[in-house]
């Protein structure tokens, strides 16, 4: 049996990333990687059954690196108002430092492959982020109220600010660039709306 070359994977994961990226789940293709990866297909097929097993295991790793990141320096028994600011700067660097991650994350969100890569990931981030808010609405830090309606306000206006960022413009197609300063005083208000 043929030794892992680990070297060889992260090459083939990244351009993965990269065709996923730029080309959709409908312009990938195992030789489009291949050959941007430098590899025979053969190659491939030995660390991957096949094309859907090749982009699933991409969107698990891809998750479980997002999760990791997230959970950086983070403990669910903090105060809410320290754990909301690990999470957005934990948030908001991973985001700006993997762009095609999330952007591949955006394509397998919307595809068939969306439930095997949210349940294999989702548990590690769903348990500490729940005990989190159950304790900030027992110490009567949090509003309590639906999942969604927290995420909402919770992440979704860190999430724009970023897109914002990564375009290089905003509303009115102003020139924006994203700076602590912008995103304190984001966190400010956003925290304003959760509190009771």
């Amino acid at each position: 049996m043929r030794k892992r070359d680990e070297h060889k994977i992260s090459l083939v994961h990244q351009k993965a990333l990269e065709l996923i990226v730029h080309e959709g789940l409908n312009g990938f293709s195992m030789q489009k990687l291949a050959k941007a990866a430098g590899v025979s297909p053969a190659t491939l097929y030995i660390y991957y059954k096949d094309k859907n097993d090749l982009i699933l295991q991409l969107g698990i790793e891809e998750g479980r690196r997002m999760s990791v990141a997230t959970l950086k320096d983070f403990d669910p028994d903090m105060s809410f108002e320290e754990g909301m600011r690990i999470q957005w700067r934990n948030r908001a660097e991973f985001w700006l430092s993997n762009p095609d991650s999330i952007q591949c994350f955006d394509h397998l969100r919307h595809s068939p492959f969306r439930d095997q890569i949210y349940n294999s990931v989702v548990s590690e981030l769903s348990e500490p982020l729940g005990r989190f808010t159950k304790n900030a609405v027992k110490k009567g830090e949090l509003k309590p109220m639906p999942l969604e309606v927290f995420w909402s306000i919770a992440y979704a206006p860190l999430i724009n600010l970023i897109k914002f960022h990564q375009e290089g413009r905003s509303v009115g197609n102003r020139p924006f660039s994203i700076s602590r300063e912008i995103m304190d005083q984001t966190l400010e208000l956003v925290l304003k709306a959760l509190k009771p």
